[in-house]
């Protein structure tokens, strides 16, 4: 029962796209993968396997990559102020756009739900853009990744995490 003696939050599944690429990235997104699962109501359900993607509008090294299908009580703006503080324990800076990260999390869908506020979109709005988000997503959530998308992002470059 929650403080107060209110009635319980139902649990929404989420998904949320996991990236690093400084340090070692593959560990700092396994990291944050229990990192999650310890987050107040909420537990991982689900995880793709690790994907090396090239940055995006950016330089740097390769991306270590990955989707989390999550069960949480969590607001939206809970989930995402909580996975904000996971970045910065992970010694998230934001020097610049695009600049490279230690985490990068990033709230893709929540439920069936669609929010427009200036601080969270979701659906996340470059999702279909992106083979690094819908490969993995596909691995997670296959009902949630029309073919047709696949084959939209299907010349950009993704490969298994060795």
């Amino acid at each position: 029962m929650p403080e107060g003696g209110g009635v319980p939050r139902p649990e929404v599944e989420v998904f949320v796209g996991l990236g690093a690429n400084l340090g070692d990235a593959a560990g700092q997104v396994r990291q944050a993968l229990a990192w999650l699962d310890e987050l107040p109501g909420t537990r991982v359900c689900a995880a793709s396997r690790l994907w090396r993607s090239a940055p995006v509008e950016a330089d740097g090294p390769d991306y270590c990559n990955a989707v989390a299908r999550l069960a949480t009580t969590l607001t939206a703006p809970a989930l995402l102020a909580a996975l904000q503080a996971l970045e910065a324990r992970a010694g998230r800076q934001r020097p610049y756009r695009n600049a490279p990260r230690t985490l990068d999390l990033d709230l893709l869908l929540y439920g069936a739900g669609r929010i427009d506020s200036p601080w969270l979109t979701v659906p996340h709005p470059r999702l279909a853009q992106r083979a690094f988000v819908l490969v993995p997503l596909a691995e997670v959530a296959p009902q949630r990744v029309p073919p047709a998308a696949l084959r939209a992002v299907a010349d950009q470059q993704l490969r298994p995490w060795d």
